[in-house]
């Protein structure tokens, strides 16, 4: 089921303020289920393939561990040569475009959801999302977060354990909770 034509889910993936619809949470419900189904599942190629099918868009040269979770798929876009360590979480409330040659440890959380500030109008549970966009070549090590709005440049390296809060250009090492630059790396 996709619930493109849907009024929640189309102001979801634009950036919007949005409340849940029925059809927004049947479709993570479907979701959740295929993939519980699709981690029972032990020849690689076959695999890899039914997650294919639910994400977007995938390059060639795609391979990911089990524990893959995501919230509808539809909004992640993924470049050639793309690997994925055990348990990477991707909540694609809003857009998620991943370039070519690009490496997740394990535990990495790419998160575009966030909620207001003021306690009473996180109440209503309304929401908005933020794209998350991550160049070529970036390698993100184990457990780092991407918070919503983020942009990664080409041939960045995130430090195990860090939590990216805002963008950066292309040729950075970052580290840290917030990310910070350690030191730019040498084009070649």
């Amino acid at each position: 089921m996709t619930v493109t034509n849907d009024a929640a889910f189309t102001a979801m993936t634009n950036g919007e303020w949005y409340f849940d619809s029925e059809a927004t949470v049947q479709q993570r419900n479907e979701t959740r289920l295929a993939l519980q189904k699709t981690d029972q599942i032990l020849d690689n190629a076959t695999r890899m393939a039914t997650i294919q099918k639910l994400l977007g868009h995938t390059g060639s040269d795609f391979f990911i561990e089990t524990g893959f979770e995501f919230s509808f798929g539809q909004n992640i876009s993924v470049g050639d040569h793309f690997y994925a360590n055990r348990n990477v979480l991707i909540c694609d409330e809003g857009r998620v475009t991943i370039g070519d040659s690009c490496k997740f440890g394990p535990g990495v959380s790419l998160l575009t959801p966030y909620h207001p500030l003021a306690p009473t109008e996180r109440a209503t549970k309304k929401e908005i999302s933020g794209a998350i966009t991550i160049g070529d070549h970036v390698w993100l090590g184990a457990n780092v977060t991407i918070l919503p709005g983020v942009s990664l440049g080409n041939n960045v390296v995130v430090g195990a354990g860090s939590v990216v809060t805002k963008s950066y250009p292309d040729n950075v090492i970052l580290v840290g909770n917030p990310a910070r630059v350690l030191r730019e790396i040498p084009a070649k």
